[in-house]
């Protein structure tokens, strides 16, 4: 066993892993909930996508100036422990390790399974039921096992998938937007609402929910030590990955708008994206279409299961955490973190079964404020902690100018703020209950710290 990562990928594989990670799994889930959260009304839908994507490109290009500074082991990690110190970047580390990625990871898989199911079952109850768990779980090993055994083939998975992702995405932009037209219904869905809301709390709901379509940009740091000349491809694969992803998903949701009527697509909840496809290419055509769907969700949890495989190893490199010696041992054949990887599947499998309890069982409403979806809160969690990283950037980087060092990480702190708030309007009662089993584990992240203190 090693300790080192090896340098082997390269700025397409970054770019992939921007574009991959964050396209072609959120864009297909959230579009639905964001229609509804919005009463049908496509402008306000449009503007929360461009808050949404104008939040990440601010942060990203903030993140960027230091990736083209600081290049370690894990890029998050980093340049928490380079901008506010040793003991925020262990805070941060054990989070993105224990709750952010394997949340995310297990969205993924969840996402995953149910749009499997979708192409055989109309039935919700088949869809997110204990067979979409027992499929997602399945998701989960193959992802895990794929990445374990060869990265190389993980990361040309990663690339490939990307490719096939878009073409879903372009084909419906293009063709669900001119089939709209010649329809009427782009029209008629754009002038008609279907249910009149409340402006400031749907933009607050449609925006946090963009934040999980959005969300995933941040995984792409988690391979600093493995990607060539990464001081230059990083900066330029987040820039590039984030403008790309608010571009193709703006042309997606308008060409959603084409197909069938914004009634129709709010009732079908579970198979609207399906009947979408269908609807613009036929059964046949749709259906087929819609398998790209499935394989570019697949390849969102490949590449985020690259990052969860690796969060116990960023501490485990720095000498932190449970048992670093153990955590931070590569593989030498396959250049892989195994130990470090198997906590992260171990974590993953328990928030997805905390994912099925409090959202699809039956006793999931006695939960009552721990009955929070963690396919969102998770999410927000991390812009908050962004903040003092952007804040310490104006104090710190004294050798950029002004645009770089003052005006960049205020405008990443406002969007930051401003998904905090979107959060509370959204979740409200919920955030509690989140914050106290964050709270829990954070305390046990504690705990382990003052236990390699002590030894």
């Amino acid at each position: 066993m090693a300790n080192t990562l090896n340098k082997r990928y390269g700025l397409p594989t970054a770019i992939a892993m921007v574009t991959g990670v964050v396209v072609g799994s959120g864009v297909f889930f959230k579009a639905e909930k964001i229609l509804s959260a919005t009463g049908g009304n496509l402008k306000i839908g449009i503007v929360s996508w461009l808050i949404g994507g104008l939040i990440m490109l601010a942060c990203a290009y903030a993140f960027s100036i230091l990736a083209n500074r600081i290049e370690k082991v894990n890029g998050l990690v980093d340049y928490a422990e380079s901008m506010v110190g040793k003991k925020y970047a262990y805070f941060i580390g054990w989070f993105t390790s224990i709750i952010y990625y394997p949340c995310l990871t297990m969205a993924l898989a969840w996402l995953t399974a149910r749009y499997t199911l979708v192409l055989f079952f109309h039935d919700a109850a088949d869809i997110t039921g204990g067979l979409c768990m027992t499929l997602a779980a399945f998701y989960l090993i193959l992802s895990f096992a794929i990445n374990l055994l060869s990265p190389i083939i993980a990361g040309k998975i990663q690339v490939s998938t990307t490719v096939i992702k878009l073409i879903p995405l372009f084909l419906m932009a293009i063709f669900g937007t001119v089939y709209g037209l010649s329809k009427g219904h782009t029209l008629e869905n754009f002038t008609t609402v279907v249910e009149p809301v409340k402006t400031s709390t749907a933009l607050f709901m449609a925006v946090c929910a963009t934040a999980f379509a959005y969300d995933g940009w941040i995984v792409a740091t988690t391979i600093n030590a493995e990607l060539k000349d990464a001081k230059k491809n990083l900066p330029r694969a987040l820039v590039f990955g984030s403008l790309a992803v608010i571009v193709i998903y703006i042309l997606y949701y308008v060409g959603l708008a084409g197909p069938i009527p914004n009634a129709e697509m709010m009732a079908n909840g579970q198979t609207a994206a399906k009947s979408a496809f269908t609807a613009v290419f036929g059964n046949i055509g749709g259906t087929g279409i819609f398998v790209f769907v499935i394989i570019s969700c697949f390849g969102t949890l490949n590449g985020l299961m690259v990052a969860t495989s690796r969060g116990m190893y960023s501490l485990a490199a720095r000498k932190e955490g449970p048992k670093p010696k153990m955590f931070v041992q590569v593989d030498n054949e396959t250049n892989m973190t195994p130990n470090s990887g198997i906590i992260g599947l171990f974590a993953t499998m328990a928030w997805l079964l905390f994912f099925y309890c409090s959202q699809f069982s039956s006793f999931g409403a006695s939960w009552g404020i721990f009955a929070f979806d963690p396919t969102e809160l998770p999410i927000v969690t991390i812009y908050s902690l962004y903040i003092p990283i952007f804040f310490m950037m104006m104090l710190k980087l004294k050798d950029v100018g002004v645009f770089k060092r003052f005006f960049a990480p205020a405008l990443a702190i406002c969007g930051s703020s401003f998904m905090m708030v979107a959060t509370v309007f959204s979740h409200r009662t919920y955030v509690i209950g989140y914050l106290i089993i964050f709270a829990v584990i954070t305390v046990a992240g504690m705990f382990f710290a003052k236990e390699k203190k002590k030894s």
